[in-house]
């Protein structure tokens, strides 16, 4: 019985401390863009996250780690040399990955 409550509330904690959400609200302002997008989001700690920008087969086309405050952040993407089309763009900490599309014109 004693073991039973024990898994019990270590699986409690456990659920609770990856429940919570440090990156929220992801957006990108214009979408579709021409030559680039700000890319926005809240986060609820300072820590160090990936902007990574994948093709839609999956290729890493852009990658660069920035710093975020607590609050809003928002992160100005240029287009480059990248083609038209669609792409997925994502916020990697090291406790989540969030991720949305946009579309080059």
């Amino acid at each position: 019985m004693a073991k039973k409550l024990l898994l019990f509330i270590f699986l409690c904690f456990t659920a609770a401390g990856f429940s919570q959400k440090t990156l929220q609200k992801l957006s990108a302002a214009p979408n579709p863009l021409y030559s680039s997008t700000t890319i926005s989001f809240n986060s609820t700690s300072i820590q160090p996250v990936f902007l990574v920008i994948k093709n839609v087969l999956g290729k890493t086309v852009y990658k660069k780690v920035h710093t975020t405050k607590i609050g809003k952040n928002a992160i100005l993407f240029n287009r480059k040399n990248l083609q038209a089309g669609m792409y997925i763009y994502a916020i990697r900490s090291r406790k989540e990955v969030v991720s949305k599309r946009f579309v080059i014109k």
